[in-house]
């Protein structure tokens, strides 16, 4: 197993399973087990998965809604050098997720963004689409709800 240390005052960028639970990878695990915080799109739905692991990391809540409000609250965690993990509820966070606002804010501030790689719906699918995979286009997932 690599016991690679946390670097402090980094956001981790982590995929979670998009469906089985299974599909996490370890290093995943371990990562959300080791870090001081993690912002899950939907704390009820991460908790599940948090819970199957057991891993007992605080968590908070960033998603579209408050973003603004604990963008600033994570920034100061970061620059304290805490280290946080940053979720979506499946998949890559900042994949059609309000997560690249927080990634990319990092970025700016020269704060360390280290990707945890995890399960993705669009790669997943077109694993198995049957189609050309050599070149490919993602335009977003589908609306939820049929438009008027």
């Amino acid at each position: 197993m690599n016991n690679e240390s946390l670097q402090q005052g980094t956001l981790y960028i982590v995929g979670t399973p998009i469906g089985n639970l299974e599909d996490i990878t370890f290093r995943a695990i371990r990562i959300l087990k080791s870090v001081n915080l993690i912002a899950a799109e939907d704390t009820r739905h991460t908790a599940k998965l948090l819970h199957h692991f057991e891993i007992t990391t605080p968590q908070v809540s960033y998603h579209h809604h408050n973003r603004t409000a604990r963008h600033t609250q994570l920034l100061n965690y970061l620059e304290e050098g805490q280290t946080i993990a940053l979720v979506t509820d499946a998949g890559m966070p900042g994949i059609s997720d309000p997560g690249y606002d927080l990634i990319y804010t990092c970025i700016i501030a020269n704060i360390p963004v280290i990707p945890i790689p995890g399960a993705t719906a669009a790669i997943t699918a077109l694993s198995v689409s049957g189609l050309p995979t050599d070149r490919f286009i993602f335009e977003g997932f589908f609306a939820i709800k049929r438009k008027r």
